[in-house]
């Protein structure tokens, strides 16, 4: 994937479920967080002068190739037949992913510097395509199959079933001994690495997420007065958004009304969940049934898919952010409210409430403690001082720590120290794009 006028080089990038695309299709099936994640920064490697191929898999009716700019495209490579496959059930389909993506890179003629995968089922395809080619492996988990199997325990008896946790856990094993480095996105989660697969700390450097920081801004007061309007917000909502999962923890969010109720009799939640799936639909459905057995169906507010140029409006509309999950290795959405200046409550299932000052930058409480939940998100509508300070202090914070071509160069710096490491053992190939 050379040129010879492009000195700083060429990166392949892994990301094989979901719906990829340059302008993704977020909040459809295995369509969230993950892919910002890896667009975002596939996107800053481009404007800091790399070529940048980010490959995943062609079903239904995709095209090939999303040519996002000169220096990245999205490459799509059939597997698995032309129907959706969702992330735990890929994993029988990953050799014919990786066959089929090793022959069009001999026919093409193409040469990879570094190849970062995203995601197990992406790690695992990574690392042989690296052997295959005789490149650095670096691998960004996102998630852990043994804190998720820990965490979703409310899956109940078919969870080892639905979620293939023994097999992902195995697989997730062999991918973080045999990579070259592990890019962990939270402390917590490089910790986990380390006590749950035995993976020395040295193999692994944390580097977080970022945002789009031209988007996610705050707004000014009367800004904020129509965009209520114009969306049906009030003060007293709470917002949260997310895909129809069970480790997103909707219900535990529905389940803190009633004690949100007591504290700020005027609350409702604005839920932008699902994007209208049978599955989701079925879900959002079990929700609803829970709000009306505790008497609270009318404050509730599903707004379903929210479309990506409506998102940053969506956050500043509200009083409060909320992130709810069971389990959530980060939690890109905590960080877009915050940037936008919306006092924001995230969960302690994960690692970004332990990157925040509590009280500064956000609040933080248990989900699955209805009571003390609620609590934290009443404070900031109770408290007008403390709704500043949150929304002034957690803009700065999350502009300032989680920016995107910040973390891109801190991603680049590390790929550098393995670059040009299998060069010995390489063969002469041609580079072409």
């Amino acid at each position: 994937m050379a040129n010879k006028n492009q000195p700083h080089g060429n990166l392949l990038l892994l990301s094989i479920h979901g719906y990829v695309a340059g302008e993704p299709e977020l909040g459809k099936p295995d369509t969230g967080g993950q892919v910002v994640f890896v667009l975002e920064l596939a996107k800053r490697f481009a404007r800091l002068g790399y070529k940048v191929d980010l490959v995943t898999r062609r079903f239904g009716r995709q095209p090939e190739f999303d040519k996002i700019n000169p220096n990245l495209r999205v490459w799509r490579i059939p597997f698995g037949g032309k129907d959706f496959i969702r992330k735990e059930d890929m994993h029988g389909h990953l050799r014919d992913f990786v066959t089929n993506f090793l022959a069009e890179t001999n026919r093409r003629g193409l040469r990879y510097d570094v190849v970062n995968s995203h995601y197990w089922d992406a790690g695992w395809a990574g690392q042989r395509i690296a052997e295959e080619l005789r490149i650095p492996h670096i691998h960004t988990p996102h998630s852990l199959g043994s804190w998720k199997r820990k965490d979703m325990k409310g899956a109940g008896p078919d969870g080892e079933k639905i979620y293939r946790f023994t097999e992902r856990i195995e697989k997730e094993f062999l991918i973080y001994r045999n990579c070259d480095h592990i890019i962990a996105t939270t402390e917590q989660q490089a910790d986990l690495i380390r006590k749950d697969y035995g993976i020395p700390l040295d193999h692994v450097t944390m580097i977080t997420p970022g945002i789009d920081e031209q988007r996610f801004t705050p707004a000014q007061p009367d800004r904020i007065a129509e965009v209520r309007e114009r969306l049906g917000f009030a003060p007293t909502d709470v917002y949260c958004v997310g895909r129809a999962a069970m480790n997103k923890g909707i219900d535990l969010l529905i389940a803190s009304l009633p004690a949100l109720l007591r504290l700020v009799p005027k609350a409702r939640l604005q839920l932008a969940v699902g994007a209208g799936s049978e599955r989701d639909r079925e879900r959002v459905e079990e929700w609803k049934k829970l709000g009306a057995a505790l008497g609270i169906s009318r404050r509730l507010r599903w707004r379903g898919y929210v479309n990506d140029e409506e998102m940053a409006d969506h956050y500043r509309a509200a009083g409060v952010f909320a992130l709810c999950s069971r389990y959530e290795p980060f939690g890109m959405t905590a960080i877009e409210a915050m940037a936008c200046g919306t006092p924001t409550v995230v969960t302690v299932h994960g690692g970004l409430h332990e990157a925040i000052e509590f009280g500064q930058h956000a609040l933080y409480a248990d989900p699955k403690r209805p009571e003390e939940y609620a609590a934290m998100l009443a404070l900031p509508m109770r408290y007008p001082q403390l709704r500043e300070r949150l929304s002034v202090e957690g803009a700065r914070f999350a502009r300032r720590q989680f920016g995107w071509t910040g973390i891109a160069r801190r991603t680049l710096a590390l790929f550098d120290r393995f670059k040009g490491v299998y060069a010995d053992l390489a063969d002469p190939i041609e580079s072409a794009v």
